[in-house]
C-alpha cells in the first residue's frame, strides 16, 4: 500500500508520544496534577512538530496550529519550530521555513519559537553558529536556551555534574544553563524542595542562571500553587530577582501570544510583586536604549536590568 509523502516523513522522522511520558523520562517528585499538566505539555509540543511535518504549506500549518488551545498553543509552536529549522538543516536548496515562519503566524510566538530551534541544535553535529547568525540578535539566544531545556529534559543526571556540551562558549554556556533551568522544574515534577536542592548541587556560578530559568518555566507552564509559588519565592533567596526576570519573561512571552492565563498573573503576582501585564511591561522598558555593540550580548545587559529593578523592587518588602 502506498502511502503520502507526508506521512513519509512522518514515519522517517516522526517522534514518539513515550518521549514525553512521566514515567519513561523518569521524572519524580510531582502530584497527578502536575503530571498530567507535564505531559500535556510534551503532547503539544509534540502536535505542533508532526502538524509542522506534515503539513505542505505555511498556511496549512499556521491553521492547524490555530486548532490547538489557546493556552498550550505557544508549546505546540515551540514544536513546530524544532521540525522547520530539521527541514532547514536537512534542506540547504532551502533553508526558508523558519524565517517564514517567523514572519508569519511564528510572530506572536517569537520567544517560543526560538527556543523550538535550539532543540534541533541540541541533535545536529555541526552548523548551529551559522544558524544562529540569522535569527534575531536578541532572541536568537533563546535558541541556546531551548538547547539547554532539551539537554536537561532528556538527560538529566541529579548529581550537580552536568555540565554544557564541550562546543559551546563563551556567553552561550550561561544561555544553556538558562535552558538547563528551566527544565528543573519539569523533572523534579514542580515540587519547589526537590528543585532548590537540585539546583544547590551545581556550581555556584552557574546557580543564577538556573534560578533565572526556574522562573520562566513555572510561570508558563501553570499547574503550581499559590503555596507552591510562595514557597519558591522564600528557596531563591538570594537569587530572588533572577527568578523574577525569569517569570517576567515568561509573562511577556505570553502576552505577545495572546495567551495569557490566570496562573500568570498569580505567579507574576508572587514572584515579582506586579501583575502580568505590569511584569511584561518592565521587560518591555528595559529594552529603551539597549546597546548593540557592549561587551556583554544585549540579550544579557537586557536581563541584567530586569534583575537590576527586581533586585531593588522586592529586597524591601519580601513576603
Amino acid at each position: 500500500m502506498s502511502i503520502g509523502f507526508a506521512q513519509f516523513r512522518r514515519r522517517l522522522l516522526g517522534l514518539s508520544p513515550e518521549a514525553v511520558r512521566f514515567d519513561r523520562r523518569g521524572f519524580r517528585g510531582a502530584t497527578p496534577q502536575m503530571r498530567e499538566r507535564i505531559e500535556n505539555i510534551g503532547n503539544a509540543f509534540l502536535d505542533g512538530y508532526h502538524v509542522a511535518l506534515e503539513s505542505s504549506s505555511s498556511r496549512q500549518l499556521e491553521n492547524k496550529l490555530a486548532g490547538v488551545e489557546l493556552e498550550l498553543r505557544g508549546f505546540a509552536f515551540e514544536g513546530a519550530a524544532m521540525c522547520l529549522a530539521l527541514m532547514d538543516f536537512l534542506t540547504p536548496w532551502r533553508r526558508d521555513r523558519v524565517a517564514t515562519f517567523l514572519q508569519g503566524a511564528g510572530n506572536a510566538h517569537a520567544y517560543m519559537v526560538h527556543v523550538g530551534i535550539g532543540w534541533i541544535w541540541a541533535r545536529i553535529p555541526f552548523g548551529f553558529r551559522r544558524l544562529q547568525s540569522k535569527l534575531d540578535p536578541l532572541l536568537g539566544w533563546l535558541a541556546f536556551d531551548g538547547w539547554g531545556f532539551h539537554e536537561g529534559f532528556f538527560h538529566f543526571r541529579n548529581d550537580g555534574s552536568q555540565q554544557p556540551p564541550e562546543r559551546l562558549r563563551g556567553y552561550e554556556l550561561r544561555a544553556f544553563d538558562q535552558g538547563f533551568g528551566r527544565s528543573l522544574w519539569f523533572v523534579n515534577g514542580g515540587n519547589v524542595e526537590w528543585v532548590s536542592k537540585t539546583i544547590s548541587k551545581f556550581s555556584s556560578l552557574r546557580q543564577a542562571d538556573l534560578w533565572s530559568g526556574i522562573g520562566l518555566a513555572v510561570t508558563c507552564a501553570g499547574m503550581a500553587s499559590e503555596n507552591d509559588l510562595c514557597q519558591l519565592r522564600a528557596a531563591a533567596g538570594g537569587y530572588l530577582a533572577q527568578v523574577a526576570q525569569g517569570s517576567a519573561f515568561a509573562a511577556k512571552a505570553r502576552q505577545r501570544a495572546g495567551n495569557s492565563t490566570d496562573y500568570t498573573d498569580r505567579a507574576a503576582r508572587i514572584l515579582c510583586g506586579l501583575s502580568a501585564n505590569e511584569a511584561a511591561s518592565v521587560t518591555d522598558d528595559a529594552l529603551e536604549k539597549l546597546p548593540i555593540d557592549a561587551e556583554q550580548p544585549a540579550y544579557e545587559i537586557w536581563r541584567r536590568r530586569i534583575q537590576d529593578y527586581f533586585a531593588k523592587a522586592l529586597h524591601p518588602n519580601p513576603i
